[in-house]
């Protein structure tokens, strides 16, 4: 089975997201969801040596649901700084976030959160792979904006891989 569905997983996400980029849920397109979520795995199987571990995979759901949420939050505290707030009032800093979590998953999964959430990106990995670098559009205490990030992202990303 792991021959034809080296990552089965990945297959599964990549036939939804086909699906819901169709907009459409047809047999077709359904079927070319599914094709597409077999090869791709099977066509970059050699780049992944280790498959990743989920100890806690359950808490997927959680995470998702709490990054929606502060997806939601944050598109309307972005809106009023963009809408109501001089440029000269705005406060934006580099964050360092020292990194407790040593999962490659767990990172990339980090540093994508943050960067989809409005008025955070992530701009740098330190080279040895223990600190990420968050530019925050208007934060008042950067100190906060670490902590908030390491609570609410990176505990629950160490929960589900490591």
């Amino acid at each position: 089975m792991k021959r034809v569905l080296p990552h089965p997983l990945l297959t599964l996400t990549l036939t939804v997201v086909w699906v819901m980029l169709l907009n459409d849920l047809s047999l077709g397109g359904l079927l070319l969801g599914l094709i597409l979520g077999i090869l791709i795995p099977l066509g970059t199987r050699s780049f992944w040596p280790q498959r990743p571990r989920l100890r806690r995979p359950l808490k997927i759901v959680e995470y998702v649901l709490v990054v929606l949420w502060d997806i939601v939050v944050a598109n309307v505290v972005v809106a009023r700084i963009v809408l109501f707030k001089p440029n000269r009032k705005l406060e934006s800093h580099f964050v360092t976030i020292p990194l407790d979590t040593r999962s490659p998953e767990a990172i990339t999964v980090l540093a994508g959160t943050i960067t989809m959430t409005p008025g955070t990106v992530s701009a740098d990995l330190s080279a040895d792979g223990r600190a990420l670098l968050v530019h925050c559009l208007h934060e008042s205490d950067p100190e906060r904006a670490r902590d908030g990030i390491k609570q609410r992202y990176e505990a629950r990303l160490m929960e589900i891989f490591e």
